[in-house]
């Protein structure tokens, strides 16, 4: 077990070697989950992670956005 220092904005580093052992890179995602005693972190992704792997959308990304916004607005009214 190592300690880590926790600095003024609530930082942290992670240990060099913990870093290695799990393959974290600068930009990597991290998932935090609390117990009622503990913080745990675990290596995770987001939708960026699977760019290059997800088939293209049949059509542009904004209008995804927009048409997601639009179902949205409906579904509150």
């Amino acid at each position: 077990m190592q300690a880590v220092k926790v600095l003024p904005k609530g930082q942290i580093t992670l240990p060099k070697e913990i870093r290695r052992q799990m393959n974290i890179k600068e930009g990597d995602t991290l998932i935090i989950e609390k117990t009622d005693e503990e913080i745990i972190l675990k290596k995770g992704k987001t939708i960026y992670d699977y760019i290059g792997i997800l088939p293209k959308p049949h059509i542009p990304v904004e209008e995804m956005i927009e048409k997601a916004i639009e179902e949205a607005v409906k579904e509150r009214v």
